[in-house]
């Protein structure tokens, strides 16, 4: 069944349109591509201002301590580059139509995700245990801020993520935006880590 567009009186030829789009439930293509750009553009300019509060404040040395870094943050930049790849391998794996395979991949996606957080949790305590605290200079301050802000962002990825492989939405579309974001997160977390070893 379709729909002849209003259009189709101005036209030399009808033009004719699915009658799926009617469907109110079911968002018209990009929608969710428009929103998750909108959202990484939102976090990156809330990012961008920190860092540059945080270069900014770095140059009044003024109770400005560098803390050592722990070398779990190695791990947990490890862990979250290769669940990028594992969301990537899914993602066009669902796209070729293998979608048992593709679920498979995004259940070691989400995996690998938890353990990021995990690792995170970990070189928090690490630097408690060194005495390094939120309040105890501006550096390990905006330490914890980064990687505190970056975690939730990650955290609302990782429930997005079980939305797919609990597989209560099979639009490509929404996997595929998934996948950006997750991108996004993983190539946001590099450059902060960049920016806390080079300060």
């Amino acid at each position: 069944m379709s729909l002849l567009s209003d259009r189709a009186g101005k036209t030399s030829s009808v033009v004719v349109i699915p009658s799926s789009l009617e469907d109110a439930s079911k968002g018209p293509a990009g929608v969710y591509r428009l929103g998750v750009f909108l959202a990484c553009a939102a976090i990156f300019s809330f990012f961008a201002a920190l860092v540059v509060a945080f270069y900014w404040r770095s140059h009044d040395t003024a109770y400005w301590h560098p803390v050592r870094l722990p070398r779990m943050l190695w791990v947990s930049t490890n862990l979250i580059l290769t669940s990028s790849i594992t969301f990537e391998a899914a993602r066009r794996l669902w796209r070729h139509g293998e979608q048992r395979l593709a679920q498979r991949f995004l259940l070691g996606t989400a995996c690998l995700g938890t353990a990021f957080l995990a690792s995170q949790l970990t070189a928090w305590r690490e630097l408690v245990s060194a005495g390094a605290y939120l309040s105890q200079n501006p550096y390990s301050s905006f330490f914890y801020i980064f990687t505190g802000l970056h975690g939730a962002h990650l955290l609302g990825g990782l429930l997005a993520l079980f939305l797919v492989v609990a597989g209560r939405f099979k639009r490509r579309e929404l996997i595929d935006v998934v996948a950006y974001y997750w991108h996004f997160l993983g190539a946001l977390w590099v450059a902060l880590f960049a920016v806390l070893y080079f300060a």
